[in-house]
């Protein structure tokens, strides 16, 4: 079973969760060129891998069956990524995340961007299990899962996210 077989189109209050186009690439790029923004996340995801434009080509072809990436938008600017990954069927669990843009940080579009994509796992797609982590020092990324209803279970757990010595992660679970 595929958690989602399509990419959809998801509103907020605040911003739009919408499948990237070739026309986001520049948008893309500079996103994943801003160090503040990646600092506190995994050095192996999806749209590290790829140039921008193969990134792109390849989200909605690789990789459906247990996870989806989605632009955030605020009316057609794009602000950044919000993620659903990991989805194992049998237990209806999922991981989600999100990375904005460094100019977007401090506007409510994260807290939204991730309540939407929770209002959609939980009310159409039967997930009952929905985690997150976060790197200890991302005080804000814990603040925005809090206000979205996430309770740490564990803290300071290492974790292998790519860097050179293990790093020391806080699990979330909604």
């Amino acid at each position: 079973m595929e958690l989602f077989p399509e990419p959809p189109f998801l509103s907020g209050s605040l911003c739009a969760l919408r499948p990237l186009s070739l026309d986001h690439a520049p948008a893309l790029e500079k996103l994943t060129r801003q160090a503040a923004v990646y600092r506190y996340l995994p050095t192996f995801l999806f749209e590290k891998k790829y140039e921008a434009r193969e990134a792109i080509l390849r989200l909605y072809t690789e990789g459906l069956k247990d996870s989806l990436i989605l632009g955030i938008f605020q009316e057609n600017r794009f602000c950044g990524l919000a993620e659903a990954y990991g989805y194992r069927a049998p237990i209806r669990k999922v991981s989600v995340g999100y990375r904005l843009l460094r100019e977007e940080w401090g506007k409510g579009l994260a807290t939204d961007a991730l309540g939407t994509l929770l209002r959609e796992l939980l009310n159409n797609r039967g997930l009952e299990i929905i985690t997150a982590s976060t790197m200890v020092e991302n005080q804000a990324s814990a603040h925005v899962l809090r206000k979205n209803g996430f309770t740490l279970v564990n803290h300071a757990v290492d974790e292998d996210w790519g860097f050179p010595a293990p790093t020391a992660a806080d699990k979330w679970i909604r």
